[in-house]
C-alpha cells in the first residue's frame, strides 16, 4: 500500500506546481492540453490512471491541422515516393538542359561521318570549335569530348587550327602525359609548321630526360624527336648527355653529333657524363620503355665510352626479350649485335629464347633481319638456333626468300659475308664491338706477353693501340687498363677508325658452323624443295632469284652438293623445263613472260650457265638445242651467248656448229651495211 501511494503522489505533485504557477499570473509553457483545467470531480481525489478512461483521438483537445495528420499517416518510403514524383514532374515543366560534353558528342557524331558534304561539315566544326573556345585544355583531357577535338583538328581550317595549337601550346607539357590527350598533341605536331615545331621542342628542353620516363609522355617526345630536323635532335640529345649541356644551351649547339666527339671538343669529364647517363638510362630499363629510337641513340653512344663493367652490365640489362622490341630501328639493331657478340652463353640463350615466336616478323624487318644474320654467324650452339630459329623460319621459307630482307637470313647461310648480298654498311654491321668489352681480350693477351718477356728478361711497358695485331713485335697493352694513365691521356690516344671494332665470332669453325645450320638441320633440304616447286616465281622476282642462283650452284665452297646432288640436279631440270616452254606471244602482264624474255630471270640464267657447267649442259640439251634462231633476240640473246661461253667443251662445240650459220649470215649482213 505505500508503494502504491507513492505512485499515486507523482502526478499531484506535478499538477501542484502548475497551478502555483497559474496563481502567480504567469504563462504556462506547457502544450494547451496540459495547461487546460483538470475536470471535475478530479481535484479533490488522487489521480488514479488506471479508472480514467482514454480519451477517443477524435476529441477535440487531440485534433491537428488537417495537413499534419495526412503527413503522419503516411510511412517514410511513402512520403519518399511522393516527393520523388513531384521532382519528376516539376523536371518535365522545365525545358531539357544538355552539358558541353552531351552537346559535343552530338555535333561529333554528324561531322564524323564519311558521307557528309565538306560545307557541313566545316560549320559543325567551326560551331562545335565555338563552344570549346577558352576551355579547351581541359576539354583535351576529357576520355569523349578529346575525341571530338582530334576529329576538329583533322578537317577544321588552317586559321581555326592555329587557334587551338595558341590555347594549347602553354599547357602541352602537362597534356603529354595525359593518356587521352597525348593523340591530340602527336595531331597537332603532325599538322605544326616548321615555327610551331620548333617552339614544341624548345619547351620539351628541360624535361626529355621525365618524358623519357613516363610511358604516355616517351611517345609524344618520341614524336616529336621524329619530326624534327638533325639540330632539332641534337638539341634533345644533349640534355641526356651531360648535366653541362643541360643548363648551358649555348654549348648543345655545336655541330659535333657523336658523343665522343662532343667530350673531345668541350673538355667534359668522362666520369660525370657516364654519371649523368647512368642515372638517365638506368629508370628507363627498368621500366621498360625501351622502344623508342631516341633511347637507342642514347644506348649507342652510351656504350660507345662506358667502362667494361657498365658496358657489361647494359648488355646483361637487355639480353632478353627486351631486346627484341629494340632492333626495328637501325641503333636499335646494332644493339642487339652487341648484345649478341659480347653476351655470354648464357645471354646469348636468352636473347635467341626470347625470339620466339617473332622470328618471322624479326626476319622481315628491314634492321632486325641483321640481328639474325649475326646470330647464325656467331653463336655456336647450333641446336639453340636450330630449334628456336630454324625451325620457326622453314614454316615459312618461300616468304622470306622472296623478301628483301628475309632473304638476307638464307643468303649468310648459303654464301657469307658475300659482298653482293651485303653492301658496305651490312659488312661494317657484322663487326661493330664495344671498344672497352674488346680491349678485354686483347689486354689479357697483352698482359701474357709482357709476363714472359719480363721472365725473359726483355724489356716491357709498351703500348700500342687495341685494334694492332697481336702477333707484331711491339707489346700491346690496352691504355684503359693501365691504373697510372690518367682519364684525359686515354682519352687522347688515337685509335684508327678501322681498328677500333674487331669483328668476335665464336670458337667453332665456320664452315662447321654452316654445315650444321643448312644441312644438319634439314633447312637446305626443305629450301632446294620449294624452289623446285616454285622455281619461276623465284627466277622472276628480283630478290628470289638470288636466293635460287646460290641453291643451283650448290652453295659457297659447294657445300650442297655432298648431300643434295640429286635435289640439285631435279631444281636444274626444273628449271630447263621452264626454258623449254614455248615462246609465248607478246603479253603486257610480265608474269606470263618467259623465263628466257624476262628481265630478271634472263640474267640469273645466264649466270647459272657461266658459273655451273652441269646447269649449262642440262639447259642445251632440254631447252636450247635446235632453237638457237628463235632465241637469238632480246634477253634471251644474253643467254645463248652465255651458253657458248661456257667452260663445258662439249656443249660449246655443240653451240658453236649451230651458232656458225647465224654468226656468218649476220656479217654478211654487217658487210652489205657498210659497203
Amino acid at each position: 500500500m505505500a508503494a502504491k501511494n507513492q505512485q499515486t503522489q507523482k502526478p499531484k505533485r506535478k499538477q501542484f506546481s502548475n497551478s502555483n504557477i497559474d496563481r502567480d499570473g504567469s504563462k504556462s509553457k506547457k502544450p494547451k492540453l496540459l495547461a487546460s483545467t483538470p475536470p471535475k470531480n478530479l481535484s479533490n481525489k488522487p489521480f488514479n490512471p488506471s479508472n480514467q478512461k482514454p480519451q477517443h483521438p477524435s476529441h477535440s483537445k487531440f485534433k491537428k491541422p488537417e495537413s499534419g495528420s495526412e503527413n503522419k499517416e503516411l510511412t517514410k518510403r511513402e512520403r519518399r515516393i511522393q516527393a520523388k514524383e513531384l521532382a519528376e514532374a516539376r523536371k518535365k515543366k522545365r525545358k531539357p538542359h544538355y552539358t558541353l560534353e552531351q552537346e559535343l558528342a552530338s555535333l561529333w557524331e554528324k561531322m564524323r561521318r564519311r558521307n557528309i558534304a565538306k560545307e557541313d561539315r566545316s560549320k559543325l566544326i567551326t560551331e562545335a570549335l565555338q563552344k570549346m573556345k577558352g576551355k579547351i585544355p581541359e576539354i583535351a583531357g576529357s576520355h569523349v569530348s578529346s575525341r571530338v577535338l582530334q576529329t576538329c583538328v583533322k578537317y577544321c581550317s588552317q586559321t581555326e587550327r592555329d587557334a587551338v595549337f595558341s590555347e594549347l601550346q602553354p599547357h602541352l607539357l602537362t597534356l603529354s602525359c595525359n593518356a587521352y590527350a597525348v593523340h591530340l598533341v602527336k595531331k597537332m605536331l603532325d599538322a605544326a609548321s616548321k615555327t610551331q615545331l620548333a617552339g614544341v621542342i624548345s619547351s620539351f628542353c628541360g624535361h626529355v630526360a621525365s618524358l623519357l620516363r613516363h610511358m604516355v609522355g616517351s611517345v609524344v617526345i618520341e614524336h616529336a624527336y621524329q619530326l624534327g630536323n638533325a639540330t632539332q635532335k641534337q638539341e634533345l640529345l644533349m640534355e641526356l648527355y651531360s648535366m653541362e649541356l643541360h643548363l648551358f644551351k649555348d654549348l648543345a649547339s655545336i655541330k659535333e653529333s657523336r658523343l665522343i666527339d662532343v667530350i673531345s671538343k668541350l673538355g667534359l669529364q668522362k666520369s660525370s657524363v657516364l654519371r649523368h647517363m647512368s642515372s638517365v638510362i638506368q629508370p628507363i630499363l627498368e621500366k621498360g620503355i625501351v622502344d623508342h629510337s631516341m633511347i637507342h641513340r642514347v644506348l649507342i653512344e652510351y656504350l660507345s665510352i662506358a667502362d667494361r663493367s657498365s658496358a657489361a652490365d647494359i648488355i646483361q640489362q637487355l639480353s632478353g626479350p627486351l631486346l627484341v622490341r629494340m632492333i626495328h630501328t637501325r641503333d636499335g639493331s646494332k644493339i642487339g649485335m652487341l648484345c649478341v657478340k659480347h653476351g655470354s652463353a648464357k645471354e646469348r640463350k636468352k636473347i635467341i629464347k626470347g625470339m620466339k615466336g617473332h622470328i618471322s616478323k624479326i626476319a622481315h624487318d628491314q634492321c632486325g633481319c641483321m640481328v639474325l644474320v649475326g646470330i647464325v654467324s656467331m653463336v655456336d650452339d647450333t641446336k639453340l638456333i636450330t630449334k628456336f630459329v630454324i625451325r620457326e623460319l622453314q614454316a615459312t621459307l618461300k616468304e622470306i626468300a622472296l623478301d628483301k630482307s628475309g632473304r638476307r637470313f638464307l643468303l649468310q647461310l648459303l654464301h657469307p659475308n658475300c659482298s653482293r648480298y651485303l653492301n658496305s654498311d651490312g659488312l661494317a654491321f657484322l663487326d661493330l664491338s664495344v671498344s672497352s668489352l674488346s680491349a678485354k681480350n686483347d689486354s689479357e693477351v697483352g698482359s701474357e706477353k709482357i709476363s714472359r718477356d719480363e721472365e725473359s728478361g726483355k724489356e716491357a711497358g709498351k703500348s700500342d693501340t687495341p685494334g694492332e695485331n697481336l702477333d707484331e713485335e711491339p707489346t700491346k697493352e690496352a691504355a684503359t687498363t693501365d691504373p697510372d694513365v690518367t682519364e684525359t691521356e686515354s682519352d687522347k690516344i688515337d685509335i684508327p677508325e678501322e681498328n677500333l671494332y674487331t669483328a668476335e665470332g665464336g670458337k667453332k669453325d665456320p664452315s662447321l658452323r654452316r654445315r650444321e645450320l643448312l644441312v644438319k638441320s634439314g633447312l637446305a633440304e626443305n629450301l632446294v624443295d620449294v624452289c623446285i616447286e616454285d622455281a619461276g616465281e623465284l627466277l622472276t622476282s628480283n630478290f628470289g632469284r638470288e636466293v635460287i642462283f646460290e641453291v643451283a650452284m650448290g652453295g659457297f665452297d659447294g657445300i650442297l652438293h655432298p648431300t643434295l646432288d640429286e635435289k640439285l640436279n631435279n631444281l636444274h631440270e626444273a628449271i630447263a623445263a621452264l626454258a623449254a616452254k614455248p615462246k609465248s606471244e607478246e603479253s603486257e602482264e610480265p608474269e606470263e613472260e618467259h623465263v628466257l624474255e624476262n628481265f630478271h630471270s634472263s640474267r640469273t640464267i645466264r649466270k647459272l650457265v657461266l658459273d655451273c657447267p652441269a646447269f649449262a649442259s642440262t639447259l642445251w640439251k632440254k631447252s636450247l638445242e635446235g632453237k638457237c634462231q628463235l632465241w637469238a633476240q632480246g634477253h634471251s640473246s644474253k643467254v645463248v651467248s652465255a651458253v657458248w661461253e661456257s667452260s663445258n667443251s662439249e656443249v660449246r662445240k655443240m653451240v658453236t656448229e649451230e651458232l656458225k650459220p647465224l654468226i656468218d649470215a649476220d656479217a654478211g649482213r654487217t658487210a652489205e651495211s657498210a659497203g
